[in-house]
C-alpha cells in the first residue's frame, strides 16, 4: 500500500489523576496522625448516640463537635478533660447547608476557606460534613427499604395469584383439571398468550368476514365528505426544503408528516384490507395457470387480468379511469437469514437504504400493531413511499398504504402492501397498490428462497418516450428489479460481515474496521447520487438546452451545517441518452480505471491507479474501489476518488466523488465516516426496450439490444451558501456534461466498430 495508507497514529487516552482530599498524612508524623484518628472515631461514636435526638430538622442539624482544636502537642501533655459541646448557629448551620448543596465533600482549601467565613475551626467543618453525609445516607437507606419493601409486596401478592392460576389451570386438550407441577409457569404463561392471541385472530377474521366481500368504497362508514389527501410527499426545490428520504436531503419533511396517521374509525377497514391482502398474496405467489401466463419466448410471466378479476372480485375496487395495470412476479434464493429478511421489510430505515435505488423517501406514519412474541408476527403499518427511476425523464410514484406481516403455519413469512388510497382518497394520485409484496422461506447454511410480486395500477402521463417501453414493459419497477435489488445488496451486506479476506491480492483492504467503514460511506454515497437524480416531487428540475432526448436538466440547492457535504451552493446536472451498446459494455468501460481519462474531463488526461478495492459481490464488477489520479498538474497530484460499481440482471451504476487523504485516512482505520464531505456523480444504466423484452441481462453476454445511461454530475459552485447562482456557473457545468456525453459516445463508438 502506498504510504499515505499507513497508520495515522493512535489516539492516546487521559486517565484522571486521584488526589486525597483529607489533607496530606505524609507531612505528618506519627503522633499527629494517630491523635487525629483518635478525634475522629470520638467525633463518629457521639454521632452514633446523637442521631436520633439532632438530625430530625433542619433547624436541628449539625453536630455536637468538640471545642477547640484537636492537634499539636499541647494535646498529648495535658490529662483528657471532660467533654464540651455546643451547638452551631443557624447562620452557621444554613451556610454550610448551602455549601453541602453544591459540594457534599470539600477539600482542604474549602474546609479552611469555611473555617474563616464561620469562625469555626477546620476540623468542626469537616466533622459537620461527615456526620451530615452519615445523615444523608441513613436517610437515603430508609426511603429505599420503603421501595423495596413495598415491592416486596407486589411480588408476593403476584406470586400469590399466580399460584391461584396454576392450581385453576385447565388442559388445553381435554378440558380437565392441571396439578400444579405439571407445567413449568413459562409454559402456563405462553399458554395463557397464545389464548389471547387466538381471541385477537377471532375477532380479526370476524371483521375480515364481515367486510372482505364488499369492495372498499361501499363501506357505509366511509363518508364521501371525507376530505381528500394528497399523496404528493413534498414539494419544493431542490434545497434544504426538499423532503427525501435517506442521506441526501435530510429525512422527511413536514409535508411528509402532514399525512398523518389514520382516524380510528379507519383502523378497522385497514385490518380487514391488510387480511384480505394477505389472503390475495399468497394465492398470487402459489398459483400459475390461468392466472399467471407465459410469454411465448418463455422470457417472461404476465398476470391475465380477466382471470385476475374473476379470481380476487373484491379488494380496493375497480381501476380508475385512464390507469393501466403492472403485474410481475420472481423467485430468487438470496444469502441472507429469512428473519434478518423480514427486519429489514418492516423497518422503514433499513428497507429504504436496501432498495435506494428503487425507494427515493419512506416515512411510517403509524405502527398499528408491532406483532406478537418478540417479533414481526402479525405487525401492521401505515406507510408512505416514494418509488423511483434515477433519471429525471420517469416521474416518481407516490404511494400511501398498509404494510402487514404474517407468519404462516407452514413457517413461511409473508410481508405485502396495499394502498389505502380509498380511504383518503387524492385526485393526484398516480399509482395504486394492489397487494404486493413477498414470501420467505428458510433454506439451509442461512439462506432465504423468496417470491416477490409487484402488482400496481398506474397512470405514466410524463414518462420520457425514451422510458416508456422499459416501464411498460415492467422492468423499471417490477418484481424482477425487487428481487435483483435484494440479491446483491445481501452480498454486499455479507461482504461487510466476512471475516476470511484473503491477503495474497496487492491492494485488498483486510482490516475489518476499514472495510465497514469505507463501505459505509460508499453507502451513504449511492443513496445520495440516486436522492438526487431522479424525478421526485420534490425536485425542480430546469431543463437548459436542446428539445430532444439530449436535454441536460439542472438543479440547486444550499448546503449549510451538513458534515456530509461541503457548505456552499451546489449544482446537480442530469440527463439521459440512448447507446447502440449493450449495457454490459457501457459498465465495463465506465468502471475501469484504464479507460476513465477517455471521459473523465476532471482528471485532465492524469493516469488513474486503483489504490484499495473492495469486493462486495460475485461479479467482478460489484467492488468499492479507492482510485488516485497521478496528474501533471502538481496541485491536484494528491487527488483521490471514492468509487463504487454495482451490477445486477435489471441495472448498474457507478458512483463516484472526490475525497480528501486525511479523512479517508481516518476512514480506513475504522474512523466515522459520516464525517467525510461527499458530492457524489455517477452513471445509472438500464438496459432499452429491446434488451428488456428479450430477457437479456446485464451481466451476461453482448446481444442486439442498447443501453439507457443517465449521467449526473454534483459540483459546488460557489463555497457561500449565501451567494447567488451565476449564469457562468450554469454554463459551465452544462458544458462538462456536455462534453463529458460526447467523449462517452465516441469511445463506445470506436470499440463497438
Amino acid at each position: 500500500m502506498p504510504s499515505m495508507l499507513g497508520s495515522n497514529g493512535s489516539i492516546g487516552e487521559f486517565g484522571s489523576a486521584s488526589r486525597l482530599s483529607l489533607g496530606q498524612p505524609n507531612m505528618m508524623d506519627p503522633g499527629q496522625l494517630h491523635q487525629l484518628e483518635m478525634i475522629q472515631n470520638a467525633s463518629e461514636l457521639e454521632l452514633a448516640r446523637l442521631r436520633d435526638e439532632d438530625f430530625d430538622s433542619t433547624t436541628k442539624s449539625g453536630s455536637e463537635n468538640q471545642e477547640g482544636g484537636a492537634s499539636g502537642d499541647d494535646q498529648e501533655q495535658q490529662p483528657p478533660k471532660k467533654k464540651r459541646y455546643h451547638r452551631h448557629t443557624q447562620h452557621q448551620i444554613q451556610e454550610m447547608e448551602a455549601f453541602f448543596k453544591e459540594c457534599p465533600h470539600p477539600d482542604d482549601k474549602q474546609r479552611k476557606e469555611l473555617s474563616r467565613e464561620l469562625g469555626l475551626e477546620p476540623l468542626q467543618i469537616k466533622f459537620w460534613f461527615q456526620n451530615k453525609r452519615t445523615q444523608m445516607k441513613t436517610q437515603h437507606e430508609r426511603h429505599e427499604n420503603s421501595q423495596l419493601r413495598a415491592e416486596n409486596e407486589k411480588l408476593r401478592s403476584d406470586n400469590m395469584r399466580y399460584r391461584e392460576a396454576l392450581s385453576n389451570a385447565s388442559c388445553p386438550n381435554c378440558g380437565g383439571p392441571t396439578a400444579i407441577g405439571e407445567m413449568s409457569f413459562d409454559e402456563h404463561h405462553l399458554r395463557l398468550e397464545n389464548a389471547r392471541f387466538r381471541e385477537e385472530i377471532d375477532r380479526i377474521s370476524a371483521i375480515a368476514a364481515k367486510y372482505v366481500g364488499k369492495p372498499v368504497a361501499s363501506y357505509p362508514h366511509m363518508s364521501s365528505s371525507v376530505p381528500p389527501r394528497p399523496l404528493e410527499l413534498g414539494v419544493g426545490n431542490y434545497g434544504g426544503q426538499g423532503v427525501i428520504g435517506g442521506e441526501m436531503f435530510g429525512g422527511a419533511g413536514d409535508l411528509l408528516r402532514s399525512l398523518g396517521a389514520p382516524n380510528e374509525h379507519d383502523k378497522p377497514m385497514i385490518i380487514e384490507l391488510a387480511v384480505a391482502a394477505m389472503e390475495e398474496l399468497m394465492r398470487m405467489a402459489q398459483m400459475n395457470e390461468p392466472l399467471w401466463m407465459t410469454s411465448i419466448d418463455g422470457s417472461a410471466t404476465m398476470l391475465n387480468e380477466d382471470e385476475y378479476l374473476r379470481t380476487f372480485p373484491r379488494g380496493i375496487g375497480p381501476k380508475p379511469t385512464g390507469f393501466r395495470y403492472e403485474a410481475s412476479r420472481e423467485t430468487a434464493v438470496v444469502i441472507m437469514n429469512h428473519i434478518s429478511l423480514v427486519e429489514i421489510l418492516m423497518d422503514v430505515s433499513q428497507w429504504s437504504t436496501v432498495f435506494s435505488g428503487i425507494v427515493s423517501r419512506a416515512m411510517t406514519l403509524e405502527v398499528l400493531s408491532t406483532g406478537v412474541a418478540g417479533n414481526y408476527n402479525g405487525a401492521l403499518q401505515v406507510m408512505t413511499a416514494e418509488f423511483q427511476l434515477p433519471t429525471p425523464l420517469v416521474p416518481t410514484r407516490d404511494s400511501y398504504f398498509v404494510r402487514y406481516c404474517k407468519q404462516h403455519q407452514d413457517g413461511t413469512w409473508a410481508v405485502v402492501d396495499v394502498s389505502l388510497d380509498n380511504i383518503r382518497p387524492s385526485p393526484i394520485s398516480r399509482c395504486r397498490r394492489r397487494p404486493s409484496g413477498c414470501l420467505i422461506q428458510e433454506m439451509p447454511n442461512g439462506y432465504s428462497k423468496v417470491m416477490w410480486v409487484e402488482h400496481v395500477e398506474v397512470e405514466d402521463k410524463g414518462v420520457h418516450n425514451l422510458y416508456k417501453q422499459l416501464v411498460s414493459s415492467g422492468h423499471a419497477f417490477g418484481a424482477k428489479r425487487w428481487v435483483a435489488t435484494l440479491d446483491r445488496q445481501c452480498e454486499r451486506l455479507a461482504s461487510v460481515m466476512a471475516t476470511n479476506i484473503p491477503t495474497g491480492d496487492v491492494g485488498v483492504i483486510t482490516n475489518q474496521d476499514g472495510r465497514k467503514s469505507m463501505l459505509k460511506l460508499a453507502e451513504r454515497m449511492a443513496i445520495s447520487f440516486c436522492a438526487g437524480v431522479s424525478a421526485s416531487t420534490a425536485h425542480t428540475w430546469t431543463t437548459l438546452s436542446g428539445t430532444g432526448a439530449d436535454d441536460v436538466r439542472v438543479m440547486t440547492r444550499k448546503s449549510v451545517d451538513d458534515p456530509g457535504r461541503p457548505p456552499g451552493i451546489v449544482l446537480s446536472a442530469a440527463t439521459s441518452f440512448w447507446l447502440s451498446v449493450p449495457p454490459k459494455g457501457v459498465f465495463d468501460f465506465l468502471r475501469d480505471e484504464n479507460s476513465r481519462s477517455e471521459w473523465d474531463i476532471l482528471s485532465n488526461g492524469g493516469v488513474v491507479q486503483e489504490m484499495a478495492h473492495i469486493a462486495n459481490g460475485r461479479d467482478t464488477g460489484n467492488c468499492v474501489s479507492l482510485l488516485r489520479v497521478n496528474s501533471a498538474n502538481s496541485s491536484q497530484s494528491n487527488m483521490l476518488i471514492l468509487q463504487e460499481s454495482c451490477t445486477d440482471p435489471t441495472a448498474s451504476f457507478v458512483i463516484y466523488a472526490p475525497v480528501d487523504i486525511v479523512a479517508m485516512n481516518v476512514v480506513l482505520n475504522g474512523g466515522d465516516p459520516d464525517y467525510v464531505a461527499l458530492l457524489p456523480s455517477g452513471f445509472a444504466i438500464f438496459p432499452d426496450s429491446t434488451t428488456a423484452i428479450n430477457g437479456e441481462t446485464i451481466g451476461g453476454e453482448a446481444g442486439s439490444g442498447g443501453s439507457l445511461l443517465t449521467v449526473a454530475f454534483q459540483i459546488l459552485v460557489d463555497s457561500v451558501p449565501t451567494a447567488k447562482l451565476s449564469l457562468g456557473s450554469v454554463a459551465t457545468v452544462n458544458n462538462l456534461i456536455a462534453c463529458t456525453v460526447e467523449r462517452i459516445k465516441a469511445s463506445l463508438s470506436c470499440e463497438n466498430a
